[in-house]
């Protein structure tokens, strides 16, 4: 069997696999001054659409099942009295009623709104509490918190400072307004009587 030449057979290697990185060189030589070789690069990065929620505990970036409690207990002497009630000390993931909100996205516009499957009930007895009357403040313009409903609310819009990339923190403070006498019980709980928001962002 005839061997082919060195200079063919690379050449034909390089045809038959054209995925393989191919590297530039130079080689000079000669009696100059100064004497200059050259090589160039070409570099890419790839970097995937991102969207990122947090209200409450986790780490940022990372998925987390955790889901915190936002408790209030109102003074027998103060129902209805229109004054607020602050949450309880172990309530959200900061305590007495504070959690932590992070929205980070990388392709525009993010659009954050929260969704109840309706008011606050204290089960069998069939008396409910709107959320209407659980207020929500956040400690910056930058990223403010969804009203509450019995229901979907209203959307809110965080768009990018510049560019594409949002990146909000904020650090969001429940109260009960109490506005209302109500009848007595257990409004909510733990994923029952209507006790669970779900905040969800939504970007392009």
């Amino acid at each position: 069997m005839r061997k082919l030449p060195t200079s063919l057979l690379a050449a034909a290697l390089l045809a038959g696999a054209p995925l393989l990185a191919q590297a530039e060189s130079q080689y000079s030589t000669g009696a100059g001054s100064p004497l200059t070789a050259s090589a160039k690069l070409d570099f890419q990065i790839t970097i995937p659409k991102i969207l990122f929620l947090r209200v409450g505990s986790g780490a940022d970036y990372t998925s987390t099942a955790t889901v915190n409690q936002i408790a209030f207990a109102v003074p027998a002497a103060n129902v209805g009295n229109g004054a607020a009630v602050a949450a309880t000390a172990t309530s959200g993931d900061l305590g007495n009623g504070e959690v932590t909100a992070k929205v980070v996205g990388n392709n525009g516009n993010i659009t954050l709104g929260a969704t109840a499957l309706g008011a606050l009930s204290n089960g069998a007895a069939g008396d409910t509490i709107s959320y209407s009357q659980i207020a929500t403040a956040s400690d910056t313009a930058a990223l403010p918190a969804p009203v509450l409903t019995d229901g979907a609310s209203t959307p809110l819009t965080i768009a990018p400072a510049s560019g594409k990339v949002v990146n909000r923190s904020a650090r969001w403070t429940y109260t009960y307004l109490n506005n209302n006498v109500v009848a007595p019980g257990v409004y909510g709980g733990v994923n029952a009587n209507n006790s669970r928001v779900t905040y969800t962002a939504s970007m392009p």
